[in-house]
């Protein structure tokens, strides 16, 4: 086996798991799931049939990944950040099979306790504050915040929020450049 689980973690038969993978304490698996290479699930994480997982993503614990989720590779879900996967559950009227599709592209991040309600697509590289609610789409770069979540900002590749001067940003860290093209659409020209 090429990937590694805690004796505790449950991962069913018709997973597909790629190399290196790390599954922690009492996560569990289900058939059908897909986790890339070289991902880190922490304690309590489940990942439901359907899901897809990109290479070198970091799932911290606590967190459900349900169907209709995808993560691109290199994705950051905090403590206890939250996805849903039906616009109007109840109990008494299943939905089983209307799952709503969430998307979070490459790089991006979401912080500790945050909401995803599905349907929406997180942008490349961007960054969810801890305990916000995203409702909508968020750019590419874009930093959000508050409930319902707002973009606020800017982030560079590297994490680090961008000061704007004009239509310019360099990354004060790491001395990437960025463009704002408009309102919503923040681009990175090419390299430091």
């Amino acid at each position: 086996m090429s990937w590694w689980k805690h004796e505790t973690a449950v991962v069913e038969a018709g997973a597909r798991i790629g190399e290196g993978t790390r599954i922690w304490h009492f996560s569990h698996v289900m058939a059908g799931a897909e986790i890339g290479a070289h991902c880190t699930l922490g304690q309590n994480v489940f990942v439901a049939r359907g899901v897809k997982v990109g290479d070198y993503c970091k799932i911290q614990n606590n967190v459900s990944l349900y169907e209709g989720v995808e993560l691109e590779d290199y994705v950051f879900c905090g403590p206890s950040m939250v996805f849903t996967n039906v616009r109007t559950p109840r109990a008494a009227f299943p939905r089983k099979g209307s799952y709503v599709r969430t998307r979070v592209c490459y790089g991006a991040s979401i912080g500790a306790n945050a909401t995803v309600v599905c349907g929406v697509r997180i942008g490349r590289w961007a960054l969810v504050a801890a305990g916000a609610v995203v409702t909508r789409d968020v750019p590419d770069y874009g930093l959000v915040a508050g409930v319902p979540a707002r973009l606020v900002g800017w982030v560079c590749e590297c994490g680090i929020p961008l000061r704007f001067e004009g239509r310019q940003a360099t990354c004060a860290e790491c001395g990437r450049q960025y463009v704002q093209e408009d309102e919503r659409t923040v681009q990175r020209l090419g390299t430091p």
